[in-house]
């Protein structure tokens, strides 16, 4: 079969979630047998996310071969349980990166190098990069931003150009909004019909339409968009809100989302995908009854996209432990020795988030020191976890001048310190310590308990480590390092075993959970949770 290539592109506003519908398509197609992968174009001109500070654009979300990417690949890999890699995510900046250093290179031959065709080509071939592996049927590719955009052009018109060359291997599924304004009582249409005007405006036709929408809409509107945007209105699907992201495929599939792809690609199928498994998930999400009460204490709480991977693991963790998610965001700038007890302390369980830079440290120390005097399940995610150090040494060691290199460069006592391979690296961007790397846990700990394994492999992103120099003091007193890398013996994992559950890991596991298999880890610490609000009662 040959691979069939599916472009979404959004329309009106952002943020409509072609991401979700991108995963939600891909999603029934997989459960159907077929070979699938998504890959998402951002118009932006960063060569990648990676520098990119949380309040422009959520967490930068990192692949298992240490690519730093898109958001909304971290939404691919939950719904498909697929791993995305490099190929997956390309921005502009990647885009004019390679034409110039072609054109640097003379492989243009004296050729004068502009947007048409040398850019456009550049795009066409990443857009085909995964196809031509041979390893999939279908190739999903999300258009970032809004039609109408500047910088969205080259990537539409290199679509247009696909669409001619690829033919029926080929279709266009166009994602816009329809409000309604309560003042009228109507819902109103005439937005997408701007929005589908300018995408014919560059030669694109939508094969499909998809409109979000918070009411739903009467077949008679759904008939008045297809008659205005020349798509046949059985191609004319709504997206109206639902309890939670995950009911998505199901509502898509409801419309026959997936069966008009197919046959549009003329792709042959038969009977139903089988979403038994993605079923029984959302099942659980139903019956759940009981709360567990999870706080997070962070710098960018104010923005939830900050730490979109780890509230979706938590919430996969407490679906599958039969608990619904009272997540709580807890600014770590407010955290004071006053109020810590008040704002921890109905909490069944706290997550010391990862990040960057001295904004808001002093208040994670606050609440580890909280935590761990009063037995409370905490888990320290990278930053969280040089966080648990630190404050250990403080307070426990006795260095009350025990810091990170990052946060005190003349520290006395530098607990934590930037890797030695990092210390000649000047560039910001994609130098971090990225990707999977192997990791041993100890036989017999909490952790590889939860993993019910000794060896497994996990995603990093970050330049500084646990001093070696410092562990015989740790481990004596009483905080074990129970996971390192076998190669390095760099410290990935330490916990304090007399503790209910207290634990800190320098990997992000929060990218590695998904609908299909929730991580372990998450798994294990939301028991915990449970486990400590009963022991309440």
């Amino acid at each position: 079969m040959e691979t069939k290539y599916i472009f979404v592109t959004g329309g009106v506003v952002s943020s409509l979630g072609k991401g979700i519908i991108s995963s939600s398509l891909a999603r029934l197609l997989l459960s159907r047998g077929f070979r699938v992968t998504i890959q998402k174009f951002d118009p932006y001109i960063n060569i990648d996310p990676g520098t990119l500070n949380p309040y422009e654009h959520g967490e930068c979300y990192v692949t298992a071969d240490g690519h730093e990417a898109d958001l909304d690949l971290g939404h691919y890999e939950r719904f498909t349980n697929i791993h995305t890699s490099r190929a997956n995510n390309v921005t502009t900046g990647r885009i004019y990166q390679s034409v110039i250093d072609k054109e640097r290179r003379g492989d243009y031959l004296g050729k004068t190098v502009q947007i048409i065709p040398h850019i456009t080509d550049e795009i066409k071939r990443n857009v085909k990069l995964l196809g031509n592996t041979g390893k999939y049927d279908f190739v999903i590719t999300e258009i970032g931003g809004t039609v109408g955009d500047i910088e969205s052009l080259p990537f539409l018109e290199a679509v247009r150009q696909l669409r001619w060359e690829l033919g029926q291997n080929c279709l266009c599924v166009h994602l816009t909004y329809v409000p309604f304004i309560r003042a009228a009582k109507e819902l109103k249409t005439k937005p997408t019909q701007h929005s589908v005007k300018q995408l014919q405006e560059v030669g694109i036709q939508p094969d499909i339409l998809v409109l979000r929408t918070e009411q739903d809409i009467p077949m008679s509107v759904r008939k008045k968009v297809a008659l205005f945007c020349n798509v046949s209105p059985d191609a004319v699907i709504q997206s109206i809100d639902v309890p939670t992201i995950y009911e998505v495929p199901l509502t898509m599939h409801g419309q026959h989302l997936d069966e008009i792809v197919l046959k549009k690609t003329n792709t042959p199928y038969s009977g139903e995908p089988d979403l038994t498994r993605w079923n029984e998930f959302l099942a659980k999400i139903k019956h759940a009854s009981d709360y567990v009460k999870i706080g997070l204490v962070g710098k960018y709480v104010e923005l939830q996209d900050a730490y979109k991977s780890i509230n979706e693991s938590l919430f996969q963790a407490a679906t599958y432990n039969d608990h619904k998610l009272d997540l709580k965001y807890i600014s770590s700038e407010k955290l004071t020795d006053g109020n810590v007890a008040e704002m921890l302390g109905d909490m069944d369980g706290i997550i010391i988030a990862p990040g960057f830079g001295q904004r808001g440290i002093e208040g994670k120390f606050v609440a580890l020191k909280w935590c761990r005097e009063n037995d409370m399940p905490t888990f320290g995610i990278c930053l969280g976890m040089q966080c648990m150090v630190i404050e250990y040494a403080r307070n426990v060691l006795g260095l009350a001048e025990a810091n990170s290199t990052e946060m005190d460069t003349k520290t006395p006592y530098n607990v934590i310190d930037l890797m030695e391979e990092q210390k000649s690296i000047t560039s910001m961007g994609g130098t971090m310590r990225l990707g999977a790397y192997r990791c041993r846990l100890a036989s017999g700990s909490k952790v590889a308990k939860a993993y019910g394994t000794n060896e497994i492999m996990e995603r990093h992103r970050h330049r500084f480590e646990f001093n070696n120099e410092f562990r015989s003091q740790f481990e004596g007193a009483g905080m074990k390092c129970v996971g390192e890398n076998p190669e390095t013996h760099l410290v990935e994992v330490v916990e304090v075993p007399g503790k209910k559950w207290y634990i800190g890991t320098q990997y992000h596991p929060e990218y590695s959970s998904t609908v299909l298999h929730p991580h372990p880890l998450f798994m294990d610490f939301i028991r915990a949770a449970i486990a400590n609000r009963d022991s309440k009662k």
